[in-house]
């Protein structure tokens, strides 16, 4: 199942799409935008990376607080297993060659009462539909967490990310579902056993044959 990249991004100003740009220009414009300024805590710092070689596509929700200050996506303890699930070390997981990190969000959206609050959606509607098309090599999405999965799977999704998970091999080759990896879903993967014994081999193998035999970490 592809993912969707069809919709139509509002005219905002400096966010509307220049035909013909290139792939750094936009990222240059995604990096400065300010759409949401007014309702980011801690200001626009828009976290992403991408390149047009990359094979593997990395969609998760949007930077934490960590991430927002050192405006390295993933980097965080829920970074730290989402690496071990993928079975790849630092040096591979950050290689834009080879892998794009575009989240849902991309400016850390505040707190909430259980944790962040969900990506600002103006950030997906604007951007998705002009960074997704640049990005022509992509083979495999990981789509981590309800938000990415119901923008990219729409109806095609589960009643909840646990059913949608556990039919992974419906949305395969192109895409891949995943929970979140932070510690506070600890109980999820102790509740779903299934998840490390069916769904991570297969991860692996996939990014695996994508990344290259250097991508195994030491």
């Amino acid at each position: 199942m592809s993912p969707r990249t069809t919709r139509t991004a509002p005219e905002p100003g400096a966010a509307g799409r220049s035909d013909g740009e290139t792939l750094p220009a936009l990222l240059q414009r995604i990096r400065a935008c300010r759409l949401c300024a007014a309702h980011l805590p801690l200001g626009p710092r828009p976290v992403l990376r991408a390149r047009a070689s990359a094979r593997l596509l990395i969609v998760g929700q949007a930077p934490g607080t960590r991430v927002h200050a050192s405006g390295i996506p993933w980097n965080d303890p829920s970074g730290e297993r989402l690496r071990a699930w993928l079975g790849i070390d630092r040096d591979a997981f950050y290689d834009e060659a080879r892998v794009a990190i575009v989240p849902m969000g991309f400016c850390y959206p505040g707190k909430g009462r259980s944790g962040d609050l969900p990506p600002r959606a103006e950030c997906a509607q604007t951007w998705h539909p002009q960074l997704l098309p640049q990005l022509p090599r992509i083979e495999l999405t990981l789509l981590i967490g309800q938000y990415a999965q119901r923008y990219f799977l729409g109806t095609a999704r589960g009643d909840d990310l646990t059913a949608t998970v556990r039919a992974y091999r419906d949305y395969l080759p192109r895409c891949l579902p995943l929970p979140h990896p932070s510690p506070r879903n600890i109980g999820w993967f102790r509740r779903n056993p299934w998840f490390e014994s069916e769904v991570l081999p297969t991860l692996r193998r996939r990014v695996q044959a994508l990344l290259g035999a250097n991508a195994a970490p030491a």
